[in-house]
């Protein structure tokens, strides 16, 4: 019996998930991996833009829940597509952003990783 041994292609898109609930992030990032995408999980967009140089995100998932416009200025400054997701009420700053694509809650895994293979 021979085994093949798969080797992880160097160009694999990193996906930042920016959400502080860890169920829903760890979830997405399950669903996100099972595509062959790197996807790393944060709380916080602090914690996200603090590990900016050693893992540089091709696209950004964030909840929109606990965050902050400045938050968000600074994430749209790394300049790769992004995701939101937010519930109602939607931030009131939303629109001053240009997304990638902006989802509304309640929403599956499914779609949102079917929105990442989108951009990606």
């Amino acid at each position: 019996m021979t085994l093949s041994v798969m080797r992880r292609d160097e160009a694999v898109s990193v996906v930042w998930v920016i959400d502080p609930e860890q169920w829903p992030r760890a979830l997405l990032r399950a669903e996100l991996i099972e595509r062959d995408f790197d996807a790393v999980g944060y709380l916080t967009v602090t914690d996200a833009l603090s590990h900016l140089g050693a893992h540089f995100p091709d696209l950004i998932v964030v909840e929109l829940r606990d965050v902050s416009r400045d938050e968000m200025a600074q994430l749209f400054e790394v300049g790769v597509p992004m995701i939101g997701s937010a519930g109602i009420p939607e931030p009131p700053w939303r629109s001053e952003f240009k997304w990638g694509a902006l989802l509304r809650r309640p929403i599956s895994i499914g779609e949102i990783a079917d929105k990442v293979s989108s951009f990606l």
